[in-house]
């Protein structure tokens, strides 16, 4: 058994912030009814922060070991991410992708809190939740805007 270099209460500060950023990120797939939610991403992020943790308390400053246990991480969850994307239909459309790239990007966070980069850990959740409230939107608007362009070249082209 090995003692904890790092003072319980940063322990629990940075493994809290990861459950609630997780969950957080969770919220939003869930109010989108994707298969992963709330549990998933929490997890996630709390698996991943603790990971970090614990290599730190092992091996201190070794970066080599903390990037080989990073690499584990993020290929690991690449597998999670690739169960929730679904090819449906005959014309082969991929749904989840949205979802997998959350629970990757959820599991980067959470690293980070582990790691103690509190601010970087934030400003991620910031940027991811950025996207995902007003990427769906945008895009939209966005194929709105190119069905009507294309929709008044094609009338164009049919005048000529």
């Amino acid at each position: 058994m090995f003692e904890i270099t790092l003072p319980i209460h940063e322990v629990v500060l940075r493994l809290l912030l990861a459950i609630v950023s997780g969950t957080i990120l969770g919220l939003n797939r869930w109010i989108h009814h994707k298969s992963a939610g709330v549990r998933t991403h929490s997890l996630v992020a709390l698996g991943s922060a603790l990971a970090i943790l614990v290599i730190q308390e092992i091996v201190g400053s070794d970066a080599q070991a903390q990037s080989r246990v990073l690499q584990g991480i993020l290929s690991g969850i690449g597998f999670l991410g690739a169960g929730v994307i679904i090819h449906r239909g005959t014309n082969a459309s991929v749904k989840g992708l949205t979802t997998a790239a959350s629970i990757w990007v959820c599991a980067v966070m959470g690293v980070s809190f582990g790691a103690g980069q509190i601010t970087l850990g934030m400003i991620g959740l910031s940027g991811i939740l950025f996207i995902l409230l007003l990427g769906g939107p945008l895009e939209k608007l966005t194929n709105r805007v190119m069905q009507t362009n294309q929709s008044s070249e094609n009338s164009n082209l049919e005048e000529d």
